[in-house]
C-alpha cells in the first residue's frame, strides 16, 4: 500500500438499540386521543427504542463498539482514530469520544473527535475518515454514531415522540487500495437552523437564542418544523443527486439504490415521487426503530447486507440531510460485505 494512495472502505457495522421498546399500541393506550394509526400511516413508524434516564449516547456507543470488536474479532489496539457523531453528548466538555476511547481501552496514540451533525452525520463521518486515510494519518477508524433524542422530547409531545428513537452504530472504516467511496459533496444552510433546534443548554442566553419559526405546541426542548423540513428536502436532495451524478459522469441508470437518511416514510415517498424513482430503489427501514438521526444510514446498510441485497459491482448513493440545515452525499460500492 505504501506506493499507492489508500482509500477508505466502509467495513463491518454493529448496531446497538436500547432494551426499552415503546410501541404505538402502548402510546395509544396511554393517550387515547392520539390517532396512532394515522401517524403510523404518515411516518411508517410503529415502535421505537428509548434510552433509560441514566443511559447516555456514550453508553450506547460503547455497547455498539464492543459488539463490533467481538463479532468481527477486531484487535482494538489497531484502532488509530475514533470519530463520534452525536447531538446528545454526555457533557458540553470534555468530548464524549475521549470518554468512549477510555472506556474501550483504546491505545493512547489513537485520536478522538466529536462532531455535532445529525441526519447528514454518517456521510460526513465517512468523508472525514476517507481524508484521514488518504493523508495516511490513520489506517483503521472507528466511526460511531449515537443519539438519544428522546431526552429532548416531552412525553406529551405527540409530534416528536412518535418519530424519534434512540440508537448507536459502530462502523469500522479501513484503508484499502481499491476505491469504494467517492464523489463526496456537501451543503449547508444555517438560515434554516430554526427548523430543528434545541434552543437551551448552550452558552448563549436563552432569551437571545434562535427562536422557532412557529409557535411551539409542546414543551419539548426539541422543536421541529416538519413541513418546512420536507420542503427543504425535496428541493435540496434531488439537486444534490444530480450534481453528484453529473460530476462523476453517471446517470440515474447506473445507480442501484439511493440509500437515504430514514426520516419518515412520507418524506422518502415524496422524494421518490419528486425524483421519478421506483420506491424499491429507495429502501425504507424505520418501522421498528423510528428516526434514529445519524444512525439511520448504518442501520439501513446493516439490514440490507444481512439480506444479501448489496453487491460489490453495484453503485449506490449514500445521502444524508436534515438539521443544520446540512446535507451530504457520495457514491459507494460495498466491497467489504462481498469481498
Amino acid at each position: 500500500m505504501d506506493s499507492l494512495v489508500p482509500h477508505a472502505q466502509l467495513g463491518p457495522i454493529a448496531i446497538h438499540l436500547p432494551s426499552r421498546v415503546e410501541t404505538n399500541d402502548a402510546l395509544q393506550a396511554k393517550y387515547p386521543r392520539w390517532d396512532l394509526d394515522l401517524i403510523a400511516e404518515k411516518t411508517g413508524i410503529r415502535q421505537r427504542h428509548i434510552a433509560e434516564p441514566s443511559e447516555t449516547a456514550s453508553d450506547l456507543a460503547v455497547a455498539a463498539a464492543e459488539q463490533l470488536f467481538q463479532s468481527q474479532s477486531i484487535d482494538r489496539s489497531e484502532i488509530d482514530f475514533v470519530l463520534l457523531c452525536t447531538q446528545t453528548p454526555d457533557y458540553p466538555l470534555p468530548t464524549t469520544s475521549c470518554l468512549i476511547h477510555d472506556r474501550l481501552g483504546l491505545p493512547k496514540r489513537c485520536g478522538a473527535l466529536d462532531f455535532n451533525l445529525g441526519c447528514s452525520g454518517f456521510v460526513y463521518g465517512l468523508a472525514m475518515a476517507d481524508g484521514l486515510i488518504q493523508s495516511r494519518a490513520a489506517k483503521k477508524i472507528l466511526l460511531l454514531t449515537a443519539e438519544t433524542y428522546s431526552k429532548y422530547i416531552d412525553p406529551d409531545d405527540r409530534s416528536l415522540r412518535t418519530i424519534f428513537g434512540d440508537a448507536a452504530a459502530a462502523t469500522l472504516v479501513t484503508a484499502e487500495n481499491e476505491k469504494s467511496l467517492w464523489g463526496f459533496q456537501f451543503g449547508s444552510d444555517g438560515s434554516g437552523g430554526d427548523m430543528l433546534i434545541v434552543g437551551d443548554g448552550g452558552s448563549r442566553p436563552t432569551e437571545d437564542a434562535i427562536k422557532p419559526r412557529h409557535r411551539k405546541r409542546w414543551k419539548s426542548r426539541l422543536y421541529m418544523d416538519g413541513p418546512s423540513l420536507i420542503n427543504f428536502t425535496v428541493e435540496a436532495v434531488p439537486r444534490l443527486i444530480n450534481e453528484i451524478l453529473e460530476e462523476n459522469g453517471l446517470d440515474d441508470s447506473r445507480i442501484h439504490r439511493y440509500l437515504m437518511h430514514q426520516a419518515t416514510w412520507k418524506m422518502l415517498d415524496q422524494l421518490a415521487n419528486r425524483m421519478g424513482v421506483a420506491p424499491e430503489r429507495i429502501p425504507i427501514e424505520l418501522s421498528d426503530v423510528g428516526n434514529t438521526v445519524s444512525c439511520t444510514l448504518p442501520i439501513l446498510i446493516d439490514r440490507l447486507r444481512n439480506r444479501g441485497e448489496l453487491s460489490a459491482d453495484s453503485v449506490n448513493m449514500l445521502i444524508g440531510f436534515g438539521v443544520g440545515l446540512s446535507w451530504a452525499g457520495c457514491l459507494w460500492q460495498d466491497k467489504w460485505a462481498t469481498g
